[in-house]
């Protein structure tokens, strides 16, 4: 008796719609029918049948299609119906005296939601609506969920999040945004290939992890009893590859930071890194205005394109060029290039309300300024270089101020976009940036870098002038589909577990 509670309590909670569908269920078995069907040879797409109607509707063509039912009208003895499938949507003719006696019950059984084989002829309607005439029809899933009233549109943003596979059924524009972002992904390939870059994969699972500045999760491996830890980045193995005589290689794949969540940060994110031995910066920078571009042309067929109502220009020669210390003068009229003593520095963070700890270096106070008060201004793509030692552990340090690196990030409306520079190769520099960044740690900052020894090592052994790239995708894909929130472009993003279950 306490199992069969259990069992009950167990049991999926069902209002009246899903009950039908549960009669309905038993009802096509009894039918003889298979409720989840098999293979299921299909010819044509919607799209097929709506380019081809007019000389398939003359030649009698048989088409046989499968889709999903989105629309049932029964008018008695014949019905129309709507079939969805990836490339669009066609009304469907069903007459008794047509189907078999067994499909036709059939049919009288089905839901909005169903998912069914078609065969038959084209034809136009006297209203000019192309429609396939139903001479046989296959049940091939039975859904047992109803589909959200608004078949139009599920509009509760968090449901459509938790249940994107009900999201992409009712709003067929979400398909089309994740077909571009795989068409986004094509094209970074596809222009790194070309130019002799190798795709590789390198570990997740981390004994030390690196490469960023960033809090990562931590997991634990059973066999050797020891700790690990989901990469944060995947730059300290690439430049070993380098070191390995690789020329030119990128990866894409997942990165994971156990931070905060916004509209711009999700905790397991897609990265472009690229590495390329004898380049520097100038290398990187071209290659991020190049991607961009290429991206921009294969999505939207131009280098100019509106977003949330302004118009980009992603051409390369249109970027706009700054220092760091040089966007903060422009957008506060506060000179850090004449700043000399900590004291001054703090004077201006004090002005423009920028907090700093008791710690922090001029460099990091510039670097606050800029986050504050101008990252949020870029709005037209802009290319930022020049930033402080304090906050470039991996970069290489500029010849004519040993307190800035060369490194650059490269900002579209107000958010970054990318990040490289010409790749610190001196083992002995690394080490004493790594202690700058353990001093850090120190101070209270569990994001600092740590000591990675194994990739002094790997220094040791020589890696030749590198140029570095990183490009966050997720970002990209927002950019080039029109969405303000990361959310939209991942599949399936983080969300807070639901107390109780959505029917």
């Amino acid at each position: 008796m306490a199992e069969e509670n259990e069992r009950r309590q167990n049991e999926p909670r069902m209002n009246d719609q899903m009950l039908a569908r549960r009669n309905k269920l038993k009802e096509i078995r009894a039918l003889g029918v298979a409720p989840f069907g098999q293979r299921f040879e299909w010819d044509h797409h919607v799209e097929d049948v709506r380019n081809s109607a007019p000389l398939l509707e003359v030649d009698q063509t048989v088409v046989r299609m499968a889709g999903r039912l989105m629309i049932i009208r029964d008018h008695g003895k014949t019905a129309f119906a709507v079939l969805r499938d990836k490339s669009g949507d066609i009304q469907l003719y069903f007459r008794q005296d047509t189907l078999s006696e067994t499909e036709w019950k059939l049919f009288k059984l089905l839901d909005i939601g169903d998912i069914v084989g078609v065969e038959g002829t084209v034809f136009t309607t006297h209203t000019g609506e192309v429609t396939v005439r139903a001479a046989k029809l296959t049940l091939l899933s039975k859904a047992l969920r109803p589909l959200p009233k608004k078949w139009h549109g599920l509009t509760d943003k968090e449901q459509r999040y938790r249940q994107r596979y009900v999201d992409l059924i009712v709003n067929p524009e979400v398909r089309k945004d994740f077909e571009k972002r795989s068409l986004v992904l094509r094209t970074i390939r596809k222009w790194l290939t070309d130019r002799d870059f190798l795709e590789v994969e390198t570990p997740m699972l981390q004994a030390l992890y690196g490469g960023a500045n960033a809090r990562p999760f931590v997991t634990h491996l059973n066999a050797l009893d020891m700790p690990l830890y989901l990469r944060i980045a995947p730059e300290l193995y690439l430049k070993r590859l380098i070191v390995g005589s690789f020329e030119r290689v990128f990866e894409m794949n997942r990165n994971f930071r156990n931070e905060g969540m916004d509209n711009r940060h999700n905790p397991e994110f897609t990265p472009l890194e690229t590495y390329q031995a004898y380049g520097d910066i100038e290398d990187v920078i071209e290659e991020t205005k190049e991607i961009c571009a290429a991206c921009a042309q294969a999505v939207y067929g131009s280098t100019r394109f509106l977003y949330s109502g302004i118009m980009l220009d992603l051409t390369p020669s249109a970027w706009t060029r700054m220092t760091m210390a040089e966007a903060v003068k422009k957008y506060t009229g506060a000179d850090f290039d004449r700043v000399k003593e900590i004291g001054e520095a703090r004077k201006i963070a004090d002005e423009l309300h920028v907090a700093y700890g008791p710690y922090d270096t001029c460099g990091q106070i510039l670097a606050n300024c800029f986050d504050e008060h101008v990252e949020d201004k870029l709005i037209q793509p802009t290319i930022i270089t020049r930033y402080p030692i304090e906050v470039s552990p991996l970069a290489k340090k500029c010849d004519d101020d040993e307190n800035f690196t060369i490194r650059f990030e490269a900002y579209i409306y107000g958010r970054e976009l990318a990040n490289g520079f010409s790749e610190l190769n001196d083992p002995d520099d690394q080490r004493r940036r790594f202690e700058m960044q353990l001093e850090e740690r120190a101070h209270g900052d569990d994001e600092a870098h740590q000591m990675d020894e194994d990739f002094i090592q790997a220094l040791e052994y020589g890696l030749p002038p590198t140029a570095g790239l990183g490009i966050g995708i997720d970002r990209l894909v927002m950019i080039m589909t029109g969405k303000t929130n990361i959310r939209d472009v991942l599949l399936f993003p983080l969300m807070k577990p639901e107390t109780e279950t959505t029917n």
